[in-house]
């Protein structure tokens, strides 16, 4: 892929549930191998846009491409790693046979397999909880494990809905670290977030509100653009001020 083309590409994008338009001309693009935040409160629209870039919904107008192919589109599902903001897990199975099931879904096999399971139950700290019944987890080490399993086939992009929700502050520290790490590595992130030290930490952010996109810019950026001290500040102006 040419370097200079963006990983993902929205244009003009709308979606629409009957008669209610929960995303209103959206364009925007995220280049390889940054940390683009969507931030925005409850009901803004984050969680349908991430669902439009992973190809789980579609447009309604507008088209979104990713990686120069045109979503939605099954055989991108290698290539990404999604986070739902709720967890998709088998409840009734152990933390290691949800992660043997997601790895033969993404071709993982042998060695390779049992490497990444390691590594990326290390990364979240729930190795001693390998083997025992998802069902048993708190709601803080599932959300966890549904982070290793996003994780768990190297894909060069990661889309992840609210991913540190109910994780503990140095948990948190640790994952960012490991995020930023991956982006070290070439793969692109797109997260979304209503957390604001999380928004910070972002290369670009996308600031969304009642499904309209107000502004995309580096945090700086969008307080050097509002006159603001804090992104806070910076995402209230543009709420207050734009309708």
């Amino acid at each position: 892929m040419n370097q200079e083309q963006p990983v993902i590409s929205v244009t003009r994008v709308s979606r629409a549930f009957g008669s209610k338009t929960v995303l209103k001309d959206i364009s925007l693009q995220v280049n390889r191998a940054e940390t683009f935040g969507l931030l925005g409160p409850s009901g803004s629209g984050k969680t349908t846009l991430v669902k439009l870039l992973t190809g789980i919904d579609e447009v309604s107008s507008g088209e979104v491409q990713v990686m120069g192919v045109r979503m939605p589109k099954l055989t991108m599902l290698q290539q990404i790693g999604y986070m739902a903001q709720s967890d998709a897990l088998y409840t009734e199975l152990s933390a290691k046979e949800n992660l043997e099931f997601f790895a033969a879904l993404y071709g993982l096999r042998g060695g390779n397999r049992t490497r990444r399971i390691g590594d990326v139950m290390e990364l979240v700290n729930l190795q001693e909880h390998l083997r025992k019944r998802v069902d048993q987890y708190s709601g803080g080490m599932k959300r966890r494990l549904s982070l290793a399993i996003a994780l768990l086939h190297e894909p060069p992009l990661l889309i992840l809905d609210e991913p540190t929700v109910g994780i503990d502050p140095l948990l948190r520290q640790s994952i960012w670290k490991e995020l930023r790490s991956l982006n070290n590595q070439g793969t692109t992130i797109v997260l979304t977030t209503h957390v604001m030290d999380e928004a910070e930490k972002c290369d670009r952010l996308g600031m969304i509100r009642d499904g309209k996109l107000l502004a995309a810019d580096t945090p700086a950026g969008l307080m050097q653009a509002t006159g603001s001290a804090t992104i806070e500040e910076a995402f209230v102006t543009y709420g207050g001020g734009r309708k």
